[in-house]
Order: C-alpha cells, then structure tokens, then sequence
C-alpha cells in the first residue's frame, strides 16, 4: 500500500532521489538529509502505514525483518561501535513524515 501525498512513498517509488543505502522488496535504508548524527540514516518500510497503533501482524513481521536487518545495515555505514534506533510517533515526538521510519544514529558518541 502507498500513499500518493507521501514524501517516503515518493522516494521508494524512485520519484524523489535519495543516498539510498540498502533496498530490499520491504525496505528501503538511505541518509536523511538533515543529519543529526554523523551517520543518519533511515529505514522505511515500503508498506504505507503511519503509526504503530496501525500495526497488524503482517506490519509486525514487516517490522520484526526490519530490526533484524538494521544491525548489519548499520555495521556497514559506520555504526560498529553501535547506534541508536528512534521512532518517532505524532507530532508531539517530532513525527514530520507519518510512514512509518527509524532513524539510525551513529558513527560517533552520542549525547543522551
């Protein structure tokens, strides 16, 4: 499922260029272009959904695969000494693209 009036939808459909850094048929890992780390990236589900309060079992395998691949992904991009995985949720969290993303920080030591 896509949404037309999505950004994400839009940059896995190849219509908005991304770095992507690692592309699967359920995922899609490329640098956000406001980095707030020296590696940040981001893993979007190619499936269109918002919110985790919109996840079935289906999205939860969908995220389950994704948290599987993310530690090798991000070993690649200069996390080896680790990362940290954010998910945003409304607005209040600071949510500005509602598809549901995590953000992979790293390449440095993080601030808490």
């Amino acid at each position: 499922m896509t949404d037309k009036n999505c950004v994400f939808c839009k940059i896995v459909a190849g219509e908005i260029p991304s770095q992507k850094v690692y592309e699967d048929d359920k995922m899609l890992v490329f640098r956000d272009i406001e980095p707030k780390a020296k590696v940040h990236l981001l893993a979007v589900a190619k499936d269109h959904f918002k919110l985790l309060s919109e996840m079935d079992g289906e999205r939860a395998e969908l995220l389950k695969y994704m948290l599987c691949k993310i530690p090798e992904i991000a070993a690649e991009n200069g996390c080896g000494n680790g990362y940290r995985l954010v998910i945003n949720q409304g607005e209040d969290a600071g949510q500005t693209v509602f598809h549901l993303h995590i953000h992979i920080l790293g390449g440095e030591i993080l601030p808490w």
